[in-house]
């Protein structure tokens, strides 16, 4: 694709004295494997992870009600010190091993780095999934409390008003240049942290007037380590199992919204976050594509320029191939095609660029040592690696500090100015030889822009599918600081009525882009790039289960917004509501909704199903619909429908990824994860109801016993009038392989490009598993079923023509798997085996990290039909 990126050799801006580089770390050569020429998912097709244990899960947590109002302190003086809390001595933490610090040393050390003087200052940012501390540390010159609010001041009017800002004569000479270090986010790319401790002690300790001059004039932030759970246990998930640089735009996890807050409060106009390992150093700005809501033109000047200071100072240590296994360090805008791309803002320096970063990268070692290597190589090895990796991150940091103050000036006008485009509803600037100067290689290959909006509205009433589901997509929109006002009177807006209650976004703001990267459908970019490095599609606005309307041009202009009548929204009213009198419907179209229904199953509660799929709630459990209506925000209508049978308790033996599993617990299922080992252990399945696959269990792996008692439990032992015993639902290949090695449903799975990834216009049929579903559908390595047998409910269909809407799907080297060859395929489809057993097949992913929250109900009512 476009014209080949030449590989250049650039001078990069001498390096000043103001910190001084530590020096290479002396070993015996040793040669690292040979670098890719682009990095491939980690994981295949399919997620994997480590599985989490049956006693843990989906945590009590903001999040779980949507909310998230944790907000780090600010109106306090620096230093802030805090005294932490030392836990206990751990001596299996995986860090020691390597020769790094153990997260159980992290608290001393950093209680005792604030004694130092008056330039550090500690505070917890928030808690990972595993219940452990996270560690923010500023560094910077001393602040009175007064010093402290106007640079709050200063910082709020960059945002709030850059026009005015650009031409404050305070901020141009005052205002502390923000810079977020971000460490450790992968568990087991350990290195970050403890360069990030070393330029602690470094900044705390120097005497020298640049370091004065640096603080003075920067506020520094690190987030010591992002991932305690990992870095304990050498994995690159969290507890939970999440790979917490796939959970931005998500926010799934307690560490990504702890991040999320940083980014909110602090406002970095640069940024690093810290990983590993590509050999030579992986220094970003990306290849395409580049995300098409970014102000691109400044991020690159920015980037590029950083990249290169950076670059300078890694090869500058002097390591070589040939003595130390390092390759020198690469730019992939410079140096690669393809595989690198910045389009997705799952990863943390993508979305820190839509919170007002314009320099912002991730940054990878060059020496393995986690996986394979850690359990293979000496130690002696194994720490002369990480010694390596330790000096290369301090480099970086060390670099972009440099450049920071030398460019601080442009830095923070670059910042006011992107914010200024997003208030005033300028037009992005395509890149190009002429608007970024300096940056070599720039082609058509490298624009990505769209056409934002004038607004959205998110509608009240019975312009909305679900209250729940707009109550939630709004409280995640301000979470993310995207700016919401909810009309207090009816209005017209492009030719539409809304009533009274509905969400308006007005485009004209600052971080329009963040606003547009959450509600907008996306972007097919198939025909753009041959390959991509993770997903592609991701769209809130069309998978989060609420209704959302694009208003891209408005008759009359900005006074036709101004005169909606209304509030901003610090948070969306509560949706949940009770009928007074009469039988009670729940729609069971929400995650929430399930976990309601459970609860009141658990409790013992006569729940009935509905004609669609729906629940039906006796009016004697009104008081406890009210709890859940509270807990939950879901609304409880009146009904004199009468039930076509009764709902059940779905007790779930699950094989899944940590993030099926998360959004399971989260829809109140009680879960116990399987694997092939498992049932070959000996499985009581008295305890369970029904069985979900999509990976880890593979039926023809399973021994004679094992199998035996699955089939009992599906039925095919399970005959003389009695029925099946349990149902399936299953997901993927992996759910597909097992059907039909178990002889269940009788469906011919088809499989697409095992690339693609993306949001598919779907046409549901309706019913038990897919009433009250969505028009759209997430796929990733989708699957289409054909050969259905008598008996086979087709579900759910791909839509005609190219079904695709955003993503990523071309067809394979042998012209078949293309969008075109699902179109008006089977993707959801059910039926009763011939034993007996319930059985739903999926070949979409309705539950793909956590994130398609409309897509939900799919699978929680599924299992509920599957339980009988």
């Amino acid at each position: 694709m476009g014209i080949p990126r030449p590989l250049l050799l650039t001078t990069a801006v001498t390096a000043g004295a103001l910190l001084l580089a530590p020096l290479p770390a002396s070993a015996a050569p040793v040669r690292e494997d040979a670098p890719r020429p682009h990095p491939v998912r980690e994981s295949g097709p399919r997620e994997s992870g480590p599985r989490v244990s049956a006693a843990s899960g989906a945590r009590t947590d903001p999040a779980a009600t949507g909310r998230d109002t944790a907000a780090l302190p600010d109106g306090r003086g620096y230093p802030r010190r805090t005294v932490l809390d030392t836990p206990p001595e751990n001596p299996a933490d995986k860090s020691v091993k390597l020769g790094l610090a153990p997260y159980h040393s992290l608290a001393p050390r950093l209680n005792a780095l604030q004694k130092l003087g008056d330039r550090v200052s500690v505070e917890v940012a928030g808690r990972s999934a595993g219940g452990h501390e996270l560690y923010l540390v500023t560094v910077t010159a001393p602040e009175s409390a007064r010093q402290a609010r106007e640079q709050r001041q200063m910082r709020e009017l960059i945002e709030s008003a850059p026009a005015v800002a650009a031409k404050d004569r305070r901020i141009k000479s005052s205002y502390k240049t923000p810079v977020f270090i971000n460490n450790n986010i992968h568990g087991n790319e350990w290195e970050g942290t403890d360069a990030a401790l070393d330029l602690i002690e470094e900044l705390a300790k120097a005497k020298d007037g640049a370091t004065a001059g640096l603080l003075s004039s920067n506020r520094i932030y690190l987030n010591v380590t992002a991932n305690p759970d990992g870095r304990i246990a050498g994995t690159r998930a969290n507890s939970n199992g999440f790979d917490l640089n796939r959970d931005f735009i998500t926010g799934s996890q307690p560490e990504s919204r702890a991040v999320r807050r940083i980014a909110v409060a602090k406002q970095p106009a640069v940024m690093l976050d810290l990983h590993g390992y590509v050999n030579g150093t992986l220094i970003e700005p990306t290849t395409p594509p580049h995300g098409e809501n970014y102000e691109y033109d400044l991020f690159l000047k920015n980037a590029y320029a950083n990249a290169l200071g950076m670059e300078k100072a890694v090869n500058g240590l002097g390591y070589t191939p040939e003595k130390d296994g390092v390759e020198p360090a690469v730019i992939p805008f410079r140096d690669q095609q393809e595989g690198w791309d910045d389009w997705p803002p799952i990863f943390t320096p993508q979305y820190m660029a839509f919170q007002g970063a314009v320099a912002s990268h991730t940054v990878e070692f060059p020496m393995r040592v986690n996986n394979s290597s850690y359990d293979s190589l000496p130690v002696a090895e194994l720490r002369r690696r990480s010694a390596i990796n330790t000096d290369i991150a301090g480099a970086v940091m060390r670099a972009t500090l440099e450049w920071t103050v030398r460019n601080r000036t442009s830095i923070v006008a670059d910042q006011i100015e992107t914010f200024r485009r997003g208030a005033a509803g300028e037009a992005q600037r395509p890149v190009s030889e002429e608007t970024v100067p300096g940056v070599p290689g720039i082609g058509p290959e490298d624009v990505y822009t769209t056409d934002f909006p004038r607004a959205y509205v998110i509608p009240a009433g019975a312009g909305q599918r679900s209250a729940t589901a707009a109550a939630r997509l709004v409280d995640h929109l301000v979470a993310n600081d995207v700016r919401v006002r909810r009309a207090s009177t009816g209005f017209r807006l492009a030719g539409t009525w809304y009533p009274a209650g509905s969400y308006v976004v007005d485009m004209h703001q600052a971080k329009r882009g963040l606003a547009n990267v959450i509600l907008d459908a996306g972007r097919d970019i198939s025909a753009d790039v041959s390959t991509m490095y993770d997903i592609s599609g991701w769209s809130l606005g069309l998978l989060w289960g609420a209704s959302v309307d694009k208003v891209q041009r408005l008759g009359g202009g900005s006074a036709a917004l101004a005169q909606v009548r209304g509030r901003t929204v610090e948070a969306a009213p509560p949706a949940g509501s009770v009928s007074p009198r009469g039988d009670l419907r729940l729609a069971l179209d929400d995650p929430r909704e399930l976990a309601a229904v459970n609860s009141l199953l658990a409790q013992g509660v006569r729940v009935q199903r509905a004609a669609d799929g729906a629940a039906i709630v006796p009016s004697s459990a009104r008081q406890r619909a009210a709890v859940l209506a509270d807990r939950h925000g879901v609304a409880f209508t009146a009904t004199k429908e009468k039930g076509t049978g009764a709902l059940h308790r779905a007790r779930v033996a699950a094989a899944v990824t940590p993030g099926e599993l998360f959004a399971l617990r989260e829809m109140g299922f009680d879960v116990v994860p399987v694997s092939t080992a498992t049932l070959n252990a000996g499985f009581d399945w008295s305890a369970v109801d029904v069985l979900y696959v999509s990976t880890g269990l593979r039926y023809e792996a399973l021994d004679a016993a094992a199998r035996t008692a699955l089939d009992a439990f599906l039925g095919a032992e399970a005959r003389g009038g009695s029925g099946a015993r349990g149902g399936l639902v299953a997901l993927g290949a992996g759910g597909a392989a097992f059907n039909a090695a178990a002889g269940l449903l009788p469906a011919t799975a088809v499989a697409g490009n095992g690339d693609a990834n993306g949001v598919v216009r779907v046409v549901n049929a309706g019913g038990t598993v897919t009433g009250g579903a969505p028009a759209h559908s997430f796929v990733y390595s989708p699957l289409w079923f054909t050969g259905l047998g008598a008996g086979v409910r087709v579900d759910q269909s791909y839509g005609t023509g190219n079904p695709l809407v955003s993503g990523h799907w071309r067809a394979k080297e042998d012209g078949t798997g293309a969008p075109r060859d699902a179109a008006g395929r089977a993707s959801v489809v059910s039926g009763t085996s011939a034993a007996g057993a319930r059985v739903t097949l999926f070949g979409t992913e309705p539950l793909f990290r956590d994130h398609p929250k409309g897509l939900f109900s799919q699978v929680g009512r599924a299992l509920l039909a599957a339980a009988g």
